[in-house]
């Protein structure tokens, strides 16, 4: 591994193995419904509560990569699991049942793309032979820890966005084949002062601006080297800020910028307002649509930056900020042995 400035070029790749998208009803709706792997109508996934909900909704998306990937539960060297609710409960409850040796992580939506980094590295650097990599947000669980119950009936602002009930997993194996993971850029926190819980998407722009401009700049390309540079999940507000954050450090990105929270859901005819946010958004259309192009050769290079709010209803009670952060994998169709 080659590392500097908080960037890591893998000098062997993994391979992204297999990879699974579970998406509920709502997801199930829009745009991208047609690359998930399986969408649910039932919101509650035959539990009693919302977050047994989500542990379930977890426990199905990582049985389905098991199946995709012909292997079982004995066979993962470790899991990266993570989601939104307090002390990452969901993934815990969902894994508690399985001898997986296990490392819970809280990136908030950035948290599949911190898996995938981490993985990486543990997978090169210690040479185990299966890393995987677990995400989910589910909206009624989200919504009651940091919004309002749901039979609050509560006016969501223009700039809101709507947690994702999604969920994506992903198995990273020694170099075969691809789609690659061949670099990593570790976010930094940036944090502009910014109170108001709704407008996520602007609090988390300049994080992904950090990060975007510190990867093109460590490695000399340009955004035109790249098929997409996708982010996950600025939303509608949160993108047009990010751009012209890029503008200003010299980068255009309007023609290979792609955003999950954008792409979730139909802004005209679904009232999700700024669109898709939530552990699961980013991470099920990463597994559903991204990873299969990269696949087959129809996209050769992406930067995916997935963002994430690191805040706490009770801190934002008491008026603190929202802290940003952004974590970039780079994600081939080649393991980088030739230039891209």
């Amino acid at each position: 591994m080659i590392e500097y400035a908080n960037l890591i070029r893998l000098n062997s790749p993994p391979t992204v193995a297999a990879w699974s998208s579970v998406a509920g009803k709502k997801e199930g709706e829009g745009p991208m419904a047609p690359y998930f792997d399986r969408i649910e109508p039932d919101g509650h996934f035959g539990a009693e509560t919302w977050e047994q909900a989500e542990s379930e909704l977890q426990r199905r998306t990582l049985n389905l990569m098991l199946e995709k990937a012909g292997c079982s539960e004995g066979d993962i060297s470790c899991i990266f699991a993570g989601d939104l609710i307090n002390q990452c409960t969901s993934s815990t409850y969902a894994l508690r049942h399985l001898d997986i040796p296990y490392l819970g992580i809280f990136g908030a939506c950035a948290t599949f793309a911190e898996g995938l980094l981490l993985a990486a590295v543990m997978q090169s650097g210690m040479e185990l032979p299966r890393c995987a990599v677990l995400t989910s947000s589910h909206f009624s669980s989200a919504e009651r820890q940091f919004r309002f119950p749901l039979s609050y009936g509560g006016q969501r602002t223009p700039n809101a966005q709507w947690t994702c009930t999604a969920a994506g997993a992903a198995l990273l194996t020694p170099s075969a084949a691809p789609p690659y993971l061949r670099g990593i850029c570790i976010g930094r926190i940036r944090d502009q002062g910014l109170t108001d819980a709704s407008n996520m998407g602007a609090a988390m722009a300049p994080a992904a601006a950090d990060t975007i401009a510190r990867y093109l700049s460590a490695t000399r390309t340009r955004p035109a080297d790249y098929d997409a540079i996708v982010t996950g999940d600025l939303g509608a507000v949160g993108s047009r800020l990010m751009l012209k954050l890029m503008e200003q450090n010299g980068y255009d990105l309007r023609s290979v910028h792609r955003d999950c929270g954008v792409m979730m859901f139909n802004s005209s005819t679904q009232d999700t307002h700024a669109g898709g946010s939530g552990c699961g958004c980013s991470a099920s259309i990463i597994c559903g649509y991204f990873l299969p192009k990269l696949q087959s050769g129809e996209l050769r290079n992406v930067l995916y930056a997935a963002t994430g709010a690191l805040l706490s209803p009770m801190l934002c009670q008491q008026g603190e900020s929202i802290p940003g952060i952004c974590h970039l994998v780079h994600l081939s169709h080649t393991d980088g042995k030739e230039q891209l």
